[in-house]
C-alpha cells in the first residue's frame, strides 16, 4: 500500500491546501466541519479549512513572499494594487480586515478606505 503522504490525491491537493492555509489530516481525525476526500471509494485525507481571520494572515504572508519584502515597504502604487487584490479575495469581509490590512501595509485605516474608494470610483467612471 502507498504511504499516505505519497498518495496521488494528497499530492494533487497539497498545493491548494497550502495556498489556503488549510491543514491535511488523517480521515480518522476529521471533525464534522472538515472535508474528507475519497479516492476510489476509500477515504484518503481530511482537510481542515482555516478560520477566515487565519486565511487573511496567510494571504498577507503569501503576498509578502511574492513581493520579496514586507508589504509596508511597498510603494504607494503597489500598496494600492495589493488592496485591490485583497478586496477581490474578500479580505474586507473579515472582521477587523481593514485594520489587519492597514497594519500589514504600514498605513492608516483611512488610507485603506481611500484606496478602496479610489478603486470603486474608477469602476463607476
Amino acid at each position: 500500500m502507498t504511504e499516505p503522504a505519497d498518495h496521488p490525491l494528497i499530492q494533487a491537493v497539497k498545493p491548494l491546501v497550502d495556498a489556503m492555509g488549510a491543514e491535511i489530516l488523517a480521515p480518522a481525525h476529521a471533525l464534522p466541519d472538515d472535508v474528507v476526500l475519497a479516492w476510489e471509494g476509500e477515504d484518503v485525507v481530511a482537510v481542515r479549512l482555516p478560520q477566515l481571520s487565519d486565511s487573511l494572515d496567510h494571504i498577507l504572508a503569501a503576498m509578502e513572499r511574492r513581493h520579496g519584502m514586507p508589504l509596508a515597504s511597498l510603494d504607494r502604487k503597489a500598496k494600492q494594487s495589493a488592496v485591490r487584490t485583497l478586496e477581490a479575495r474578500g479580505a474586507f469581509s473579515v472582521r477587523h480586515g481593514v485594520e489587519t490590512v492597514a497594519s500589514a501595509l504600514g498605513v492608516s485605516r483611512f488610507t485603506v478606505y481611500n484606496y478602496l474608494n479610489r478603486e470603486n470610483t474608477a469602476k463607476d467612471d
